[in-house]
């Protein structure tokens, strides 16, 4: 079951969950409207090694916006602080932005249970495209969790800057053999 904006707006109100910075103007039926944090980052080298330390660059979109490039993957965040431990975050890209060309969250709209941050964005251009910082650029969902919750302890939950996986992390799994 998915939450309402008005109910959005009640479980902020009793602690529930979390939206902060919060401007109910920015509420939909079913979601809420986020907004993209000032700073961008991208890979370092055109050659992204899941084995190898990632190495990002870092600007600051400019009060005049920052041309998005096609053929970058960009990470950001959101302006807002999201998460909940009693319902599971969802964020897309707003379909605004997207007839615009620019795909966000394109690969990891689902939150867990208990993270609570500012959330990295993978943004990928079609075309060349301006950004600007603050701009809603996506929204969010909250989803009931049912019985056998696990709340999430990993690292990503905790870390507000755009970021990307440890060395090794995208390891393969140990298959067993029989």
């Amino acid at each position: 079951m998915i939450l309402t904006g008005p109910e959005i707006q009640h479980q902020r109100g009793l602690g529930a969950l979390t939206i902060e910075p919060f401007t109910p103007t920015q509420l939909n039926p079913v979601s809420y409207n986020y907004r993209l944090g000032p700073v961008l980052r991208t890979h370092r080298t055109r050659t992204a090694d899941t084995h190898r330390q990632l190495d990002l660059d870092e600007v600051e979109i400019p009060k005049g916006g920052l041309v998005l490039m096609p053929g970058r993957v960009y990470l950001g965040t959101t302006m807002e602080t999201i998460g909940s431990s009693e319902f599971v975050v969802s964020l897309i890209g707003r379909s605004s932005v997207g007839r615009l060309g620019l795909f966000v969250q394109y690969s990891a709209d689902l939150g867990q249970l208990g993270a609570c941050h500012r959330w990295t964005l993978e943004l990928k251009a079609a075309q060349s495209l301006r950004v600007y910082a603050g701009m809603v650029i996506g929204q969010v969902s909250f989803w009931v969790a049912t019985s056998g919750r696990l709340p999430y302890t990993g690292r990503f939950g905790r870390i507000d800057e755009a970021t990307v996986p440890l060395p090794g992390l995208l390891a393969p799994a140990a298959v067993a053999h029989t």
